[in-house]
């Protein structure tokens, strides 16, 4: 089962890697959670979309960050 509460704290904390962030508002855009949690949330999974990361509609990662 996929640890979405854990995840966020460390999403805030900043240690999750990129695949790790696309997994996180892959579930939170699937769940729909996303859209009523801070809108930091909302702000990120709005970007995460409009960059092509994540579908709007299934939240399916739809491709990974590129590598640094």
């Amino acid at each position: 089962m996929y640890d979405i509460i854990g995840n966020m704290i460390s999403f805030e904390d900043g240690e999750l890697s990129g695949i790790e962030v696309l997994q996180l508002f892959s579930h939170l855009i699937k769940s729909g959670s996303c859209w009523s949690l801070q809108g930091s949330y909302g702000r990120k999974a709005a970007t995460l979309i409009e960059d092509g990361y994540i579908d709007r509609d299934s939240g399916t990662i739809l491709k990974d960050f590129p590598e640094v």
